[in-house]
């Protein structure tokens, strides 16, 4: 780009994805110490984290559930949104093997190094056992390969080549698509209704049916079962906005759906407030059990403030990042840079930091700040150093 003008363009993008990957690392960095934190000896893949502390506090549960309600669908249409003019500039052929060595290589082979490197600590917590040769037989056999945080990068891959492979079958129609989405910049509400049904007919049919937290998978190749279908559907929904001209009228800055972030924000607090409020006091539950509600019509209730709360929480970053990222800043910018590394190697700094402060008194939120605060700066300078590697530079 060799304008300021396209720069700014595309800055605000830059800055929401790595916003995300800092809210990844925030994330995976309160999860030892929430209050339903559970650990399996047998097995940690089971445990809800591989360090669980014994210190915990019920902030980082609101943190962590507000993140998991709306983070990964973003980051899934954020990564849809390039894809089409990826295609289109490439050809599928190229494309697919820049995916390859973008996506699925780093995935197989530093994805699996840093989980051997994270996962130590768990192994010892459980077994009470260093041996190296033993853990790495624990880590194929028993735990089954864990794939950790870079699951996401497998299943974008897949979606990639899937979307590739029928590329040519569907680009009129998304074309066709893009070219209606451009008319929603004044239709705010209508922009939402269409991405609430799309979320709601991909998600709660199977959430209802076979749990919310269901996950599936042989080896890495682990996803969330029960979300599967609204990430596709949020990568769709994102290659079909790339398509467009969103950057002067869907997501330009007159236009509605942006303006309107306050509004955006205050019922992404407000529905996240009413989810909460219902999970601390089972509200829903005791009105099934008193007969009040059928279990049915409870659960429908939920998902749909569920998926409310995670589609105005999306259009409200989306809003926010637009509105306000005019100017860039090189902390911003060098985290742009290094945000898919952090992503790759971030949790051994995690998991190692949450273990070395197990025996330390301290309170959740600063043993949650202390871990966040070395993960992020640790992987941000390794990578740094890591990119300074031509080959690694050009893909990662």
């Amino acid at each position: 780009m060799n304008s300021s003008a396209n720069k700014s363009r595309t800055l605000w993008l830059d800055y929401l994805r790595t916003f995300i990957t800092v809210l990844v690392v925030a994330h995976h960095s309160s999860l030892a110490y929430t209050t339903f934190a559970s650990f399996d000896k047998n097995a940690y893949i089971n445990s809800t984290n591989p360090i669980v502390d014994a210190k915990r506090w019920i902030g980082l549960d609101i943190f962590e559930n507000f993140n998991d309600i709306f983070f990964m669908f973003l980051m899934f249409f954020i990564s849809g949104l390039f894809v089409f003019k990826s295609i289109e500039s490439k050809g599928t052929l190229v494309f697919i093997k820049d995916r390859a060595m973008r996506l699925f290589f780093p995935f197989l082979i530093i994805g699996t190094i840093a989980m051997l490197i994270a996962y130590y600590p768990s192994y010892y917590v459980a077994h009470n056992n260093w041996n190296i040769i033993d853990y790495i037989i624990d880590f194929f056999t028993t735990e089954q390969w864990p794939v950790g945080p870079p699951w996401f990068i497998w299943v974008l891959f897949t979606f990639n080549i899937l979307l590739s492979g029928i590329y040519v079958l569907l680009r009129n129609s998304l074309i066709k698509l893009a070219d209606k989405f451009n008319s929603l910049e004044n239709r705010p509400a209508l922009f939402f209704t269409l991405f609430f049904i799309l979320m709601w007919v991909l998600y709660v049919p199977i959430a209802y049916n076979i749990g919310a937290g269901t996950w599936t998978g042989y080896g890495p190749f682990d996803f969330q079962l029960s979300r599967i279908l609204a990430y596709f559907g949020f990568f769709i929904f994102g290659v079909i906005v790339g398509k467009s001209d969103y950057i002067n009228r869907l997501f330009s800055d007159k236009s509605r759906i942006i303006k309107q972030w306050k509004y955006w924000m205050l019922f992404s607090i407000l529905l996240y407030t009413a989810i909460t409020i219902n999970n601390e006091s089972a509200f829903l539950y005791t009105l099934v059990t008193t007969n009040k509600v059928s279990e049915f019509s409870a659960w429908m209730i939920y998902y749909s403030f569920y998926v409310a709360c995670c589609v105005t929480s999306c259009i409200a970053f989306i809003s926010i990042f637009r509105l306000f990222i005019k100017k860039s800043n090189s902390s911003w910018d060098s985290l742009s840079s290094n945000a898919y590394l952090i992503y790759l190697i971030h949790y051994i700094f995690i998991v190692w930091g949450q273990f070395l402060l197990l025996e330390v008194n301290l309170h959740a939120a600063i043993k949650f700040l202390l871990v966040f605060s070395f993960s992020l700066f640790a992987s941000w300078v390794i990578s740094i150093a890591l990119r300074r590697v031509n080959f690694i530079k050009k893909y990662l």
